[in-house]
């Protein structure tokens, strides 16, 4: 069985800005990830240039910056078995026309310049991204108080 990992879910400001907070919310919560940590903040210049180290130098890189400077994102921290690739797989492919429909970006948009959300790509980036957006104390363990009965 595999261990328990963290990841790094972001929705981006189109998300956002179209209503689909709650309705991502709730497939990671109804695939049985547990919410670590949420919040709604406004980027900056720095901590995108931090975030997206590996696309500074690409030549879209300064529309991808001002667009995730064009409003809110929701940043999540979600946990369980397999948490990176299980996500991964949950958000579609990168550019959503090849997204599979029943995938957030299959669902959601059409477009790869507003594709809804991101999604850590390894367990070492989910941890880089983790503490970029979060401090340690914003980080939540908790345990589900749902089955406790089974087990009285």
């Amino acid at each position: 069985m595999s261990q328990s990992e963290r990841t790094y879910i972001m929705i981006k400001p189109d998300g956002v800005q179209r209503g689909l907070v709650g309705s991502i919310v709730s497939r990671f919560e109804q695939k049985g990830f547990k919410l670590v940590a949420m919040k709604t903040r406004l980027a900056n210049k720095e901590l995108l240039d931090q975030h997206y180290q590996d696309l500074t130098t690409k030549g879209f890189f300064p529309k991808l910056r001002d667009y995730m400077l064009s409003g809110p994102v929701c940043c999540m921290v979600w946990e369980g078995t397999g948490a990176v690739a299980t996500g991964r797989k949950m958000l579609g492919a990168t550019n959503p026309l090849e997204s599979a429909p029943g995938t957030i970006r299959g669902d959601y948009c059409l477009e790869v310049g507003r594709n809804v959300c991101h999604g850590s790509d390894s367990v070492e980036n989910a941890q880089r991204e983790i503490g970029l957006w979060f401090q340690d104390d914003e980080l939540v363990d908790w345990s589900s108080h749902s089955f406790d009965w089974i087990y009285e």
